[in-house]
């Protein structure tokens, strides 16, 4: 069963996830309909960001799980962690 915390920090995860989701969202499919002149323009970023940004996050992304020394310090701190020490007769 989940504590207090990691509910909030969940939830907290989720409504974050659901506001950028929204905000891409409108961004992309809605924004290009609107005429250039409307104030909703002043809230986003313009268009070609819209392709970067969510590239970019990709390449990081990627490099965080594929770098291999985060898989060497994931098997260190595993290894360390699984470690007994031998007895002594």
């Amino acid at each position: 069963m989940a504590s207090g915390a990691d509910r909030t920090a969940g939830m907290g995860l989720v409504l974050f996830s659901l506001l950028l989701f929204s905000y891409y969202t409108v961004w992309v499919i809605v924004l290009p309909f609107v005429d250039a002149d409307h104030v909703l323009h002043r809230y986003f970023l313009p268009r070609e960001f819209s392709v970067i940004l969510p590239g970019v996050a990709g390449v990081v992304l990627l490099l965080c799980i594929g770098l291999p020394s985060n898989q060497t310090a994931f098997t260190a701190v595993v290894l360390l962690k699984n470690h007994k020490p031998k007895k002594m007769d």
